[in-house]
């Protein structure tokens, strides 16, 4: 007998491989499982590795009507000829795309689930085609999934449907392989070897941001916030430890914080870095003032590495961090609180060790991926459960 289709589908290759990461190939166990994005090396990646087949179909993520259409018709095509029973989308074009394609092509079981929201921080216009747009998206599919209560509410709060909210297990879209995010996972020689090279001393408290260096990630206040630490009379040695690539076409950092970053020895900024464990290895704090997320896989990270976090009070951050017990929470956009917070990790020790204690712990109960994985394997099997019922 021969196993049920299952589309999965995201606006660009690498949300497939990243974010979908082993979740694929976990569910090709029981569906014939096909991905589809647009094209680039990760689509092949995501073949070769999840073992599934992909078929590439290229999307815009801003606003493009005309090749939007484009791509509207060519996923018709595709859902009329793979013939699925579910297609489940992530981030927002391909959910626009394939949610309305897939209700023109008669799919049965139509699913997407909001990874994050771009309309709240949006203003003006924009924001009402954000919301319209999210809108068209929800009245097209016949399930929606918050990827946390944070985004779950901001649907609710600016009425983009009135379709049941479902957050699967604790939230994320993917959990966390927190086999492979554990100290005894890096390699110990590495982590030596790196402390040496960029002149880290057993005596630095090191603050480490992961992700893209631009506006919205809070990298302006969070470079003020420790240069004012660093220029403190009581300020312990430190430093700051910024993993991920500057990006200056898009949402450029303010030029003060390019040149602090550039002259001040306690910042040390390595680029992008495949894989983070080893930094993470050499840190004590995760600082991520992020203005916007939708459930940020690098503080599930640095979590299961078993680092405290200081975190933005804004969606999934304020769930996956709870304050005084695995990190602090501060306000958006202010980098007198990020500094408050810096001082307080690195002075009051035993505030700081029970913070670091529960951090592991509180991710091990809450993400590990097996837990997201099968949720979604059952959510999967109760809605086909469901329509054969009908």
């Amino acid at each position: 007998m021969s196993k049920i289709k299952i589309i999965r589908i995201s606006t660009v290759s690498i949300s497939l491989n990243i974010l979908l990461k082993g979740q694929l190939k976990f569910l090709s166990q029981f569906f014939n499982v096909v991905g589809i994005s647009s094209q680039g090396l990760d689509l092949e990646t995501v073949t070769q590795r999840e073992g599934i087949n992909t078929v590439a179909v290229n999307m815009e993520r801003g606003i493009s009507p005309m090749q939007d259409m484009v791509s509207l018709f060519k996923l018709y095509i595709q859902f009329k000829k793979q013939k699925p029973l579910i297609v489940h989308s992530i981030t927002p074009k391909a959910g626009l795309l394939s949610m309305l394609a897939g209700k023109m092509a008669g799919v049965p079981i139509r699913m997407h689930t909001f990874t994050g929201l771009v309309f709240p921080t949006a203003k003006g216009l924009k924001q009402k085609i954000l919301i319209k747009t999210d809108q068209l998206l929800c009245w097209a599919a016949t399930n929606i999934y918050p990827e946390g209560n944070g985004v779950k509410n901001d649907l609710i709060n600016h009425n983009i449907t009135s379709k049941p909210l479902n957050v699967l297990a604790n939230g994320n879209v993917n959990g966390i392989n927190t086999d492979f995010y554990s100290i005894e996972s890096t390699d110990t020689c590495r982590v030596a070897q790196l402390k040496k090279e960029l002149m880290i001393s057993e005596e630095d408290f090191v603050f480490i941001f992961v992700g893209r260096l631009v506006g919205d990630k809070g990298i302006n206040e969070v470079v003020d916030a420790f240069s004012q630490l660093d220029k403190s009379a009581n300020s312990k040695p430190c430093k700051l430890l910024l993993v991920g690539s500057l990006e200056s076409d898009i949402d450029p950092l303010q030029q003060k914080t390019i040149k602090e970053i550039e002259t001040n020895p306690n910042i040390i900024n390595v680029g992008f870095q495949q894989d983070v464990r080893p930094y993470f290895a050499i840190s004590n704090c995760l600082a991520f003032p992020s203005y916007r997320e939708g459930f940020p896989n690098v503080v599930m990270q640095a979590g299961a590495m078993g680092l405290p976090s200081i975190v933005s009070n804004i969606n999934g951050c304020n769930e996956i961090i709870v304050e005084g017990e695995n990190g602090i929470i501060i306000p958006v956009k202010n980098s007198d609180s990020i500094t408050q917070a810096m001082n307080k990790l690195m002075h009051d020790k035993d505030y700081y060790y029970k913070l670091k204690k529960n951090a592991r712990v509180m991710i091990e109960s809450r993400y590990e991926q097996q837990v997201v994985w099968n949720a979604v394997l059952r959510e999967y099997k109760s809605l086909i459960a469901e329509l054969k019922e009908v």
